[in-house]
């Protein structure tokens, strides 16, 4: 019925939505891109929708488990002790007798590692609060994992699954992740980049993080199935976690809906993470992060090149990054590729970046085929960010641009990216890109969109990008281009302080850049400039 309800919404307001015409661009601004107001976890529908993409995409049901129903009280659980015996035995005997739900009563309870089994929903009522132990005895014994795209034998997850088929969780309850000051934060490995610590030489089973002996371990996660399929995740709120919050690795068919995430002032505290996982359902979700919102990775350098499993066919739809450092990313582990990721009808309230593309010389792979529709943003940093270098401190003379390097199966690229329908009602930047000089991005195209922004362009190692049919009122009239080729803007109205575009254009690869049937207008005055 909430569909239908925001499907007449959507219809009406853009038929009486004024039309925006300059001599460059001339298109309808609809409210037809969501406002905040009509999308996250509070505007969770009861049905799943059918699924619209510019790919093939299975169409996504909810699960239905067995009638059999227990709650962790008929195993002894009791408020002010540690329940995890109790969920885990009732989790056990649930998926031995064929499936069901194990609930999680309203309450305050205090668990250790739950792992779920399958055809086993685990259920938290309203009102049910589940803290995860800071200890790290209460995530024995280290089980198998992948940390950063690296895989490795550490603590896992809050809940963990592996090699399970039909699991869920679901329910209004709050999860509350351990301690801060904690030993299952403390004890981490953050002293050095991964890669540095864990080598791809050595084999996985000796990769053996536990923290026993006083060594260190990898961060917990708060939920991560891996090798899983079907996995559904619904309505949940997740806080305090020690680390990426939602984390499907090696996962088919995959539904996350009507999460809530709070993670600001958490380093890493990315939202929800997909990694080398396809088919893929995020819906209606609202996260507020201390990292990364709603991020695509999949595997980092020579292991990730190992393991070779892209994130593929990710639709993420009708959510709301509330803050956190971007809104959607790819990356920056990219080794198996992502590719086919549909993102549309989403809000980006107060995040730093609002579509962010990551990624570093060995990471290897990289993405294509990403596509991105009906996005409103207002977000402090650039609305468009490519990162392909990263910085000197994590990644030391592969920082620098110069002098570039032989193409190898860990170079990185991103191409064949299509975006439409964007407004942007504020941002501190249109486009800020940074390729490689040995794999320059390509293939971009923006259209039909509309910028109010600081500051225009900044391109280097670019070859092959479109903006058409746009609209883009600039504080600042500056573009840099750098190495940047192939460059077109076709109608496109600028709006820019004086009315003249002041183009920065140096490198020897710099050429081919137009603007075509484009204009420039006083963002003051609203007099044409040419």
């Amino acid at each position: 019925m909430k569909n239908k309800l925001l499907t007449i919404l959507i219809a009406l307001t853009s038929a009486f939505a004024p039309k925006v015409s300059t001599a460059g661009a001339s298109f309808s601004l609809t409210d037809s891109i969501p406002h905040k107001n009509q999308v996250g976890a509070s505007k969770l529908p009861a049905i799943i929708a059918p699924v619209k993409a510019p790919f093939a995409m299975p169409q996504f049901k909810k699960p239905v488990f067995p009638k059999l129903t227990m709650s962790i009280i008929a195993k002894g659980a009791q408020e002010g002790a540690k329940v995890t015996t109790a969920i885990q035995a009732a989790i056990n005997q649930v998926s031995q007798r064929g499936g069901g739900t194990v609930v999680v009563p309203k309450g305050k309870w205090l668990s250790g590692r739950i792992t779920l089994k399958s055809n086993v929903n685990l259920h938290f009522e309203d009102g049910a609060e589940l803290t995860f132990s800071g200890e790290l005895a209460d995530y024995q014994p280290a089980v198998f994992t992948r940390n950063e795209g690296i895989e490795l034998i550490s603590l896992g997850a809050c809940i963990y699954a592996n090699g399970q088929e039909n699991i869920a969780i679901t329910g209004k309850g709050r999860l509350i992740g351990p301690a801060k000051g904690s030993p299952v934060r403390e004890r981490v490995m953050d002293t050095v980049v991964i890669e540095s610590f864990v080598s791809y030489k050595t084999p996985v089973a000796k990769r053996v993080y536990d923290g026993s002996k006083g060594g260190y371990v990898f961060p917990v996660m708060f939920i991560s199935p891996i090798n899983c399929k079907k996995v559904y995740i619904e309505g949940v709120s997740l806080e305090n976690t020690a680390f990426w919050n939602i984390v499907p690795v090696y996962c088919d068919n995959v539904i996350i809906r009507g999460i809530t995430v709070n993670s600001v002032g958490i380093q890493r505290g990315d939202g929800i993470d997909i990694e080398s996982s396809k088919n893929v359902l995020i819906e209606y979700s609202t996260l507020s992060c201390g990292d990364d919102c709603f991020t695509i990775k999949a595997g980092r350098n020579e292991d990730g090149l190992r393991v070779n499993k892209p994130s593929e066919s990710i639709v993420v739809r009708y959510c709301l990054a509330l803050e956190g450092h971007g809104g959607i990313t790819c990356g920056s582990e990219t080794a198996g590729m992502i590719r086919n990721l549909y993102v549309h009808d989403c809000v980006f309230q107060n995040s730093g970046t609002g579509i962010r593309f990551k990624t570093r010389r060995p990471r290897a792979g990289g993405g294509k085929n990403l596509y991105y529709d009906r996005i409103r943003m207002n977000i402090s940093g650039p609305a468009f960010e490519w990162d392909m270098l990263g910085n000197a401190t994590h990644m030391g003379k592969l920082a620098s641009r110069y002098p570039p390097l032989p193409v190898t199966p860990l170079t990185p690229s991103f191409s064949e990216i299509k975006v439409t329908n964007i407004l942007v009602e504020k941002a501190g930047r249109f486009v800020k890109a940074n390729g490689i000089p040995e794999q320059p991005l390509r293939g971009v195209l923006i259209d039909h969109s509309s910028f109010s922004v600081d500051k225009l362009w900044q391109a280097t190692d670019v070859n092959g990008f479109e903006v058409r049919n746009t609209i883009i009122r600039a504080q600042d009239p500056n573009m840099t281009f750098l190495d940047a080729q192939n460059i077109k803007f076709n109608k496109v109205t600028f709006e820019v302080p004086g009315g003249q575009l002041i183009k920065n254009i140096t490198g020897e690869k710099s050429g081919n850049i137009s603007f075509g049937n484009s204009t420039t207008v006083d963002l003051k005055a609203g007099n044409a400039g040419r």
